[in-house]
């Protein structure tokens, strides 16, 4: 088949419209910019900038986008609570986050959290990060499972699925463990409570992850069964790279001066071996959780955000079916 009719005919049979930054921004309508400068600044990662133009052209249209998918969701949940003739209270609109390492997942996830907070009708809006669901260190290391930390092997999925079945369905008070990256270990006794939110945003690199399913055809949950609506952000494997060892390079010079830190033994070896030491890390762990666990859920997203190498979104997939 002629090259140019097998590409054609991939576009026509892709589930997703696909948008230049321009085309997207046209799609803001008349949603209000509701974040200044300064707070803008506030939300960028150590190595994720974003511009208050990119927040105007790319992420006040998702919030639109957004506002839409939530009424019509609550108004499915109204009608299925009408069906059943009860009425189980408010159900949570969920939105996951994914992405490798280094694409900016925080960031994303900060700036949808505070634009959506700012709707008029002022919904609580709650973000939590999957990393909270590692099992402890102790238990890695026992289980011989450090060099794959933040594989799919590598969280308490039980606890995790849990906890968002129980945010869907409304309860109260529902706690989620906390974990702190200056000790690169679960927090023993430290949680976040997360109250009854209008909207729950959950960010982390397998939130899309399935799992064989069973030949018996049981009920196998995944994470993302809880997601009203996903989003991944992506970037070439090149960008990844660079932008990781550039945050690790500035890490040294923050964070990991500090004794306290896990990471304190690489402030104290020469910039050669430190870029040497990020890009070992990055080759030997976070690509290889990329390509076998990541990248290959990215079709399973609603909108995928994909960046350029000046971490700005230059393209939009939205998904159609």
């Amino acid at each position: 088949m002629d090259q140019k009719v097998a590409t054609a005919l991939d576009m026509d049979l892709s589930p997703y419209r696909v948008f230049s930054e321009r085309q997207w921004s046209r799609l803001r309508a008349d949603t209000p910019m509701t974040l200044d400068e300064h707070e803008v600044a506030q939300l960028q990662g150590l190595n994720a900038p974003v511009s208050i133009e990119q927040v105007e052209t790319i992420y006040l249209p998702l919030s639109r986008l957004l506002a839409f998918y939530a009424e019509a969701t609550i108004s499915i949940h109204q009608a299925t609570q009408n069906f059943l003739g009860h009425r189980d209270g408010k159900t949570p609109f969920i939105i996951g986050v994914a992405g490798s390492v280094s694409v900016g997942k925080s960031t994303t996830s900060r700036v949808l959290r505070e634009l959506l907070a700012r709707w008029p009708a002022s919904p609580r809006v709650d973000l939590i990060t999957t990393d909270g669901f590692l099992y402890p260190n102790a238990i890695l290391e026992a289980e011989g499972l450090m060099s794959k930390k933040g594989f799919p092997e590598s969280f308490d999925r039980p606890r995790l699925l849990k906890f968002l079945s129980d945010i869907k369905a409304g309860h109260r008070n529902v706690r989620a463990p906390v974990y702190s990256h200056f000790y690169y270990d679960v927090m023993p006794g430290h949680t976040v409570t997360i109250d009854k939110p209008d909207i729950l945003i959950v960010e982390g690199l397998n939130v899309l992850q399935t799992r064989e399913l069973p030949k018996d055809g049981r009920a196998v949950p995944f994470v993302s069964d809880f997601f009203d609506f996903s989003v991944y952000i992506d970037a070439d494997e090149d960008l990844l790279s660079k932008w990781y060892v550039e945050r690790f390079m500035r890490l040294r010079e923050t964070a990991f001066r500090d004794p306290g830190s896990y990471f304190h033994k690489y402030s104290r070896i020469t910039d050669q071996e430190a870029v040497e030491t990020a890009t070992r890390i990055w080759n030997e762990i976070n690509l290889v959780n990329l390509r076998e666990n990541i990248l290959p859920t990215r079709p399973r997203a609603d909108l995928i955000l994909s960046k350029n190498a000046s971490h700005r979104i230059s393209k939009v997939a939205l998904r159609k079916i």
